[in-house]
């Protein structure tokens, strides 16, 4: 049999409007808004569905509606996969699906993890930007030279071939930016970030997400599930609770994720929440173009 892996996408691929024909056609679907508006606080559905975008796209807001979609997503597909992992964020619906955290765990974890990190922003102000063209160690190096004068910066997301994403403070990432255009980058963007994620400026959130997530309650794994770090199976409670606190000050490696699930026996990935980004990495990580789709 065809072994399937589950992909679950991170920040970034919100949209407004997300998960509206979901709830529209599903009483699951609608039982869990409910649920996670009873939870949160707030109507969480009007502002995914109805906006406006600057809200929607606010961190606190944002992981906790790319949660709730891509695992309504999941639940909707009525099917388990042989494997699955996460981008970032993303870990959290891949182990919610995995049942290592019941829905209501997981969205509490995502919740504190939002405005840990929005806190941290406000503390250690910084930014992020996308480098496209370039290879890693390229990044890597104008990283170094930019920290040496300017502040801090380094590679927070390692994509796939030729796209990275840097991450530190607004002077270095700025001096980074100008230098990956003269290296001749294919593209330079600036995100529209509330801070500096995946770098040692996220320290205040790691500080005041790990007494929550101490409390959590981690069930063991149905099925495999693979950290973004290195790529490697999360098999154990302990080695859950390091993954997802060490991933707020330390890169995401999504080649590794992608070839290990590969040389595991993957040979389908389907892509499980608001967008397509996945997708179009895995055909840039794999040179035999193994079956991709999303969901």
């Amino acid at each position: 049999m065809t072994k399937i892996a589950f992909l679950f996408s991170g920040q970034g691929t919100q949209y407004v409007g997300m998960g509206l024909d979901n709830y529209k056609s599903s009483g699951l679907a609608q039982m869990l808004f409910k649920q996670a508006n009873d939870i949160l606080g707030f109507d969480l559905a009007e502002i995914m569905f109805n906006g406006p975008d600057e809200k929607l796209r606010q961190t606190e807001i944002t992981q906790v509606a790319i949660f709730l979609d891509s695992y309504c997503r999941y639940l909707l597909l009525n099917k388990k996969p042989d494997m699955t992992a996460g981008h970032s964020l993303g870990m959290y619906a891949a182990l919610a699906a995995a049942e290592a955290f019941e829905f209501e765990e997981a969205l509490r974890l995502v919740d504190a993890r939002a405005k840990a990190m929005q806190y941290a922003g406000t503390v250690n102000q910084g930014t992020m930007a996308a480098i496209l063209g370039l290879t890693d160690s390229d990044v890597e190096r104008i990283c170094r030279e930019a920290s040496g004068k300017a502040g801090y910066a380094q590679v927070a997301n390692y994509n796939c071939p030729g796209q990275a994403v840097i991450s530190g403070t607004v002077e270095a990432v700025a001096e980074a930016m100008k230098q990956a255009k003269r290296e001749g980058a294919v593209k330079v963007i600036q995100l529209k970030v509330s801070g500096a994620f995946h770098s040692l400026l996220m320290e205040p959130a790691y500080d005041k997400f790990a007494p929550i997530l101490d409390q959590s309650l981690i069930h063991k794994c149905r099925f495999p599930v693979y950290s973004d770090l290195d790529g490697q199976m999360l098999n154990s409670a302990d080695a859950i609770h390091k993954s997802l606190l060490q991933q707020l000050i330390m890169p995401v490696r999504w080649p590794q994720v992608i070839r290990q699930m590969a040389a595991d026996g993957a040979e389908e990935f389907i892509e499980v929440g608001p967008g397509e980004v996945l997708k179009g990495m895995i055909k840039r990580i794999l040179s035999d173009r193994r079956k991709t789709n999303a969901v």
